[in-house]
């Protein structure tokens, strides 16, 4: 997409931000007595609202429920409200532009093709349908009740499409309580049918419609909706952000196509080359996988020579180039096994061009003599196993985290619109397998309220298993802050390492100076010498041997998907993106305790938010220089043995004095080993900024080598 066509877009939806705030500030104050007068804000729960019906009367406390919710993380009572506003504004534009983008593609849901929706407003295709198989609906519009009849057929179609996607369409979100006025959405329909373009635009007319079929599309959407002046006065001056919220938009910087691709490339794509040999697609599909002409793939247990010439400085890179380099032997994986996560994932750029890739992996394992026959035990045609690889990528595969729930509902609309198109591609129409599963992930504290967990813990035997979720569930409500830095499975360890050292000292025999058993143990020993006793944090009744504590991690993630779904059952609007994906809260305790074979991301830059400020500046130090250090040194030790991950950071992480320790571990070894570089500079991201993208892996340090002249 070019920049004239993304400056259409930022403007299009600037507009129809403009349009849907307008129509629902005055539907707030004219209906809900909800409104601002300069910085002075109406809400009062207790008014007298007697022209609302007992639906809308619930519906104005979810609205107030919500305000309250804003607030609550740090928005002043006017900021608060606007932030309603706009959240509800792209709650009703968030699925129109889904809508386009399926109208761009054959999508089947339910085993009924997509038909046309808004294209053509109350005229479209699928309104004549659903007016002649709903006689009532039909009355409406024939009545001059047109709006409503509209208004009902979206309901209807967000109601079918919730049944696969979840929260995206779901038609019990309190934000559809605020529908815009008719003319308001015929305004917008217009701008996201036509563009606002001239008539004397022509090639501008052209393209237009095109951009609908793009799988990015509605990443940009997101990124344009934020209004400009607030990103830019939060990147203004030296603060440090006020909380997550302002982190993440002040963040919101779109990851170029050739970023996205050069470092799945030389992540994903290597090392399945490596996998493979050499033997694969890859080498022509990833344009940008820095390969050397000479290299010698070593076989498993081969050791790489000693005295190779990698090391000279007397060569000229010509002469590097035709030196032989050895690859080290690396296992195959099944595909189906292969973890990918960006733990920063917006809208999911670098995940939609991994699942390209996946794609070829999973076509070439079938036939490879290796990893074939298990595929095979499950697929017995490759027919099959293509028909069912997109469910795999998403459940399987790929797994993305973002702080703002918003980032992980694009994300994984963008990969089931992208899964549409794969089944385009293979010609599947009614039988499209259903995707059901995914792993994208809002960084969130656990669901429920206190008294919830009381009451669930109280229940469970032995009570220290209770006690440990409770330890959890607290350092759960950083979550929303911290996002993907918070390390849970840390907590986890660490609360079942205390209970365990409890129960030791209060179980083992103490010893005398020659080792002697005495017969007391160490915890009635100190008693009875008086020495300060350590307290005693937990329950171990009910606790005989140690063999609980072998299985004590995984016991208590499991007590914790529990919690998280009976919490989840209890509330009123349901938030799950696909139907059996793990409750949230929960699926961040679940990504957070696994271990990936490729982390990519464009993480955020500067100063951590306020809140969360105190505990990364002690878990991960490096925070206080610049968050996105902390990112790298977070998931560089969460790899798999020869896992790769890559980056697109400001450059200082090469040059930054304070950040020589943090190079040493990340970059020389210690951690993981830089394999590869492109210094970009400025221009890269929308933000005055020096870039570059880098890639290392777990493992020893090897000699990298980039391209002279790289791909255009």
């Amino acid at each position: 997409m070019d920049q004239e066509i993304r400056n259409k877009l930022r403007s299009v939806v600037t507009r129809c931000r403009k349009l849907l705030e307008d129509s629902i500030s005055q539907e707030l104050e004219g209906k809900y007595g909800i409104f601002a007068k300069k910085d002075q804000v109406t809400a009062d729960p207790n008014a007298k609202m007697s022209h609302l019906t007992e639906e809308e009367q619930a519906a104005r406390q979810d609205i107030l429920d919500h305000l309250g919710h804003i607030k609550a993380r740090g928005f002043k009572p006017k900021e608060a409200l606007d932030q309603l506003i706009r959240e509800i504004a792209f709650t009703h534009l968030n699925p129109l532009g889904a809508y386009k983008m399926m109208e761009a593609r054959e999508v089947y849901v339910g085993g009924q093709k997509f038909r046309e929706a808004i294209s053509r407003g109350i005229n479209s295709n699928g309104v004549k349908f659903y007016l002649a198989e709903n006689p009532e609906e039909e009355r409406f519009f024939n009545t001059g009740h047109q709006d409503i009849a509209y208004r009902h057929f979206l309901d209807w179609l967000g109601s079918l499409l919730s049944d696969e996607i979840g929260v995206l369409f779901n038609p019990n979100d309190p934000a559809n309580r605020l529908y815009p006025r008719q003319k308001t959405l015929d305004e917008v329909l217009d701008l996201l049918n036509y563009g606002g373009i001239k008539a004397e635009e022509t090639e501008l007319r052209e393209e237009w419609p095109k951009i609908w079929s793009q799988d990015e599309i509605i990443g940009w959407v997101y990124q344009y909706f934020t209004p400009k002046e607030l990103r830019d006065a939060a990147r203004s001056g030296n603060k440090p952000p006020a909380n997550s919220y302002e982190l993440a938009f002040r963040n919101q910087f779109f990851t170029p196509r050739y970023v996205v691709e050069f470092l799945t490339d030389n992540t994903l794509g290597r090392i399945w080359y490596e996998m493979r040999k050499g033997k694969t697609k890859l080498k022509d599909q990833c344009q940008y996988m820095v390969l050397r002409p000479t290299e010698i793939f070593l076989n498993d247990g081969e050791p790489e020579p000693k005295d190779t010439p990698d090391g000279r400085d007397d060569l000229s890179q010509e002469e590097l180039l035709k030196l032989p380099v050895h690859i080290p032997h690396r296992p195959k994986k099944d595909p189906r096994e292969l973890t990918i996560l960006d733990p920063a994932c917006g809208s999911g750029h670098f995940l939609l061009y991994c699942f390209d890739v996946l794609l070829t992996i999973y076509e070439e394992a079938y036939s490879d003599p290796d990893l074939g026959p298990a595929l095979k035990r499950d697929y017995p045609k490759l027919e099959d196993l293509q028909r069912d690889v997109p469910r795999l990528i998403l459940a399987h595969n790929l797994h993305g985290i973002d702080i703002d729930l918003r980032c992980t509902q694009i994300a994984a609309l963008a990969l089931w619109l992208r899964c549409q198109r794969a089944y385009q591609e293979l010609g599947l129409k009614k039988d499209r397998p259903k995707i059901n599963r995914s792993n994208f992930v809002c960084a969130e504290p656990m669901p429920g309220e206190e008294q919830i967990l009381k009451e669930f813990v109280g229940q469970i035997e032995p009570k220290l298993l209770g006690q440990v979720v409770e330890v959890v569930f607290d350092k759960m409500k950083l979550a929303g802050e911290a996002g993907s830095l918070l390390k849970i499975e840390e907590g986890i360890r660490d609360a079942v390492a205390a209970a365990k050292k409890q129960w030791l000292r209060e179980t083992t025999q103490a010893t005398d100076r020659k080792g002697q058993p005495l017969l007391f143990t160490q915890a009635e020993m100190d008693r009875i010498a008086g020495k300060p006793g350590q307290a005693s944090l937990f329950d171990l009744s009910g606790i005989t041997d140690d063999q609980f504590f072998e299985k004590a991690e995984s016991n208590v993630i499991e007590t914790l998907r529990q919690y998280a779904e009976k919490a989840h059952d209890g509330q009123k609007f349901q938030k799950r993106l696909f139907t059996e994906d793990a409750v949230r809260g929960f699926a961040f305790v679940d990504l957070c305790h696994r271990r990936y074979d490729v982390v990519l991301m464009n993480p955020p830059f500067g100063s951590v938010s306020l809140p969360a400020r105190d505990y990364l500046y002690t878990s991960l130090h490096e925070s206080s220089r610049d968050i996105f250090a902390a990112f790298i040194s977070r998931w560089s030790r969460l790899l798999t043995v020869g896992g790769r991950l890559g980056a697109l950071t400001n450059r200082m992480a090469f040059f930054n004095e304070f950040l020589g320790e943090w190079r040493a571990r990340v970059f020389l070894g210690e951690v993981a080993s830089l394999v590869g570089v492109a210094d970009l500079g400025y221009g890269v991201l929308d933000a005055v900024v020096e870039t570059a993208a880098y890639v290392t892996e777990n493992g020893p340090l090897r000699l990298a080598c980039t391209p002279k002249t790289p791909p255009k």
